[in-house]
Parts: structure tokens; C-alpha cells; sequence
């Protein structure tokens, strides 16, 4: 048999090393492409899925910015959320407000214009009670339709809960990466029942999210970051009394 210089191993090395591309290895070199991972794009997408939505659960806080469609509608958020509380904008068409919840109590602070608009008329006439509203912290009363409308939009279980559910049947779509941090992807229905992709560094949160029927798109981030919500001071605070202007 013939004896192999040293030097001869050196190209199938080289060749090994070329094989390797972003988070693919070839196998036949003894790669694996979990390594270093948190293992879950092991899983079939049935599991990710479950452990992606536990995560979320269990985690203390997140933000959330992107686009929601419902009922037709178009919301742009940026949200932070905790257990006890949320705080952050929404802008539906023009409009831009915020949205402070601390424990069960909503605020929503706009401007005049808002508040102009929300009275059903749009023509200023009660211009005198919008500027009294105009940058306040508006108490929305819990048996108002805005309270349901928007408290959701403050409420991490409820809306995660939402979210990341990806309809139809459910399939791993490769390896890729979200804001450098590489990801497993799991569709529904081969991306028509939505498409979430999940870090596969740390904890499999979830971290970008394509909703089934162009119904938005969402990036979460800042995963268990601490932020306080705190009731605003009474000089910044309006009770409007037991229901809001019909928006």
C-alpha cells in the first residue's frame, strides 16, 4: 500500500474549510450546524413553535415594533410590555397616539387634532375641550370600547398569545439570521399561514414575525429588558369621565 505524505492532507482540509458557508457545513467533514446553537433547529416545527410561544410566556418583557391589520385597519406600533403594564406609540393612518397601562388602568395621550377628530364631527367645533385633552393622559374607562380596542395593544400575554400562532400546516424553512443573530424559520402553510423565525443563540425567543394574510409584520426585541411603568402625575392626567369621544 502506498504510504500518503503528510502533505497530501493538507487540500482536503482546504476543501473542508471552503465547504463552509454562513451556518452550513458540510457533514461529510464532520460540521455540525447546531453547534453553538441553543439546539431547537434540531426540532420539527411543531416543537419550535411550542417552545418558541413558552419562552415568550415566561419572559418578563419584550418590545415590539412593526405593523398589525385588523379589521382592515393598519396599526403602526412600538411597543414595551411586562406582565404588570405596557407603554409605547400607535399610529393608524395620520393619527399617532400613546398607550400607557399600569396594572388595569389604560391612558391615551394625542393632540388636539385627535381628539377633534375623535369627537365624530372633524370640524373643530369643540375645539375648547380637544385643547384641554392635547397632550394629556387621558383615563379610558374600562367599560369603554377604546378600553378593549387598544388595552390589548399594552397586554404582552394577550397579544403574543395572538401573534405567534402561524396557521395551517407547520414546516422548518432553513437557517437565517435577524439583526445578526442567526435564526430557524418556521412556516405556516409554506408561508401563507405566516412565517416566524427564532433565535437559535440563548433562549428561542421569537424575533421576527410575517402574519398569515399580509395582516403585518413584526420585530420583537429586548427580551426580559427592565422598564418601569408608572401612573402619570395628576397635572399631566385627564378624567374624561365614563366613556371617551366616539373615535
Amino acid at each position: 500500500m502506498t504510504a500518503i505524505p503528510p502533505g497530501r492532507s493538507r487540500p482536503v482540509t482546504a476543501l473542508c474549510a471552503l465547504a463552509v458557508t454562513g451556518a452550513a457545513v458540510l457533514t461529510g467533514c464532520g460540521g455540525d450546524p447546531d453547534a453553538g446553537t441553543n439546539g431547537v433547529g434540531k426540532l420539527s416545527a411543531d416543537r419550535i413553535q411550542a417552545r418558541t410561544r413558552s419562552a415568550a410566556r415566561a419572559a418578563s418583557a419584550v418590545r415590539l415594533s412593526g405593523t398589525v391589520v385588523t379589521s382592515g385597519v393598519t396599526y403602526r406600533l412600538d411597543m414595551r410590555l411586562k406582565d404588570d403594564g405596557g407603554t409605547g406609540s400607535v399610529t393608524s393612518g395620520a393619527d399617532t397616539f400613546k398607550l400607557l397601562r399600569v396594572g388595569t388602568q389604560l391612558y391615551l395621550k394625542a393632540d388636539a387634532a385627535f381628539w377633534s377628530q375623535a369627537d365624530g364631527k372633524g370640524d373643530g367645533s369643540d375645539g375648547g375641550a380637544a385643547a384641554k385633552l392635547d397632550g394629556k393622559y387621558v383615563k379610558v374607562p374600562q367599560q369603554d370600547p377604546a378600553y378593549k380596542k387598544f388595552s390589548g395593544f399594552t397586554d404582552k400575554d394577550v397579544l403574543l398569545s395572538g401573534l405567534l400562532t402561524l396557521h395551517g400546516s407547520l414546516a422548518t424553512d432553513g437557517r437565517h439570521t435577524e439583526a445578526g443573530t442567526p435564526t430557524v424559520r418556521i412556516t405556516g402553510d409554506h408561508g401563507s399561514g405566516g412565517t416566524l423565525d427564532v433565535s437559535l443563540k440563548g433562549t428561542p425567543y421569537p424575533l421576527a414575525l410575517t402574519r398569515a394574510g399580509n395582516a403585518g409584520t413584526l420585530r420583537f426585541s429586548d427580551w426580559g429588558g427592565n422598564f418601569t411603568v408608572t401612573e402619570p402625575a395628576d397635572s399631566e392626567t385627564v378624567d374624561y369621565g365614563r366613556q371617551l369621544p366616539t373615535s
